[in-house]
């Protein structure tokens, strides 16, 4: 996705200027809404984050129109990360190693919210919601690793990487709904990806 300063691996910010007053409003909602995410999950009230940075519901709704903005703009720092360790990895001698690695990283990143990989499954055919804003970037920096790998012939070519992070969502929602067992989200994708190879 390409940016307003026409850079292709970022995820898109809001530009709108904001005064001081709102500026450390918008601050203390993020901070609060990424807190509260990760101790209750995506379902957290919104009321109590409200609450927790000091400020009204109204005052929230105002920044973050609904639940799913508060969530793009809690999860942009993950996704930022995700999208660096993307292009580090198109330089990898072994692109199937590389994709693996990156699907990991994503079960990894998913974990740290829970219900984080529902909602990104729910919104997987939705441009318009707000959590497109992460989706987006994520569905073209995985692209071209999966293109890499399929390049090279180890991943079969009818496969999408559509296909794969709702499998990879998936299987971080399997390992979210199993904390008993933590080498569950490994086995899983091992297993996926079998399927995947070449010739499979």
């Amino acid at each position: 996705m390409t940016t307003s300063t026409g850079r292709a691996d970022a995820v898109p910010t809001a530009v709108r200027p904001m005064r001081a007053d709102a500026r450390r409003n918008y601050d203390r909602l993020l901070a609060e809404g990424r807190a509260a995410f990760a101790e209750h999950g995506t379902d957290a009230s919104l009321e109590d984050i409200a609450r927790r940075a000091g400020v009204g519901i109204g005052t929230l709704y105002r920044h973050f129109p609904n639940r799913q903005a508060l969530l793009s703009a809690v999860f942009e720092d993950a996704v930022c990360a995700l999208l660096t360790r993307s292009r580090e990895l198109l330089d990898d001698p072994q692109p199937c190693a590389a994709l693996v690695e990156w699907l990991r990283a994503i079960v990894t990143h998913a974990g740290e919210y829970r219900g984080l990989s529902r909602a990104l499954m729910s919104v997987s055919q939705d441009d318009s919601s707000a959590l497109a804003r992460c989706s987006a970037p994520m569905r073209e920096a995985g692209g071209a690793l999966l293109v890499r790998a399929q390049e090279a012939g180890s991943v079969r070519s009818d496969i999408t990487i559509g296909d794969l992070l709702q499998l990879t969502n998936a299987i971080a929602l399997a390992a979210e709904e199993t904390p008993g067992d933590p080498e569950l989200a490994d086995r899983l994708l091992m297993l996926t990806l079998r399927g995947l190879k070449a010739g499979a």
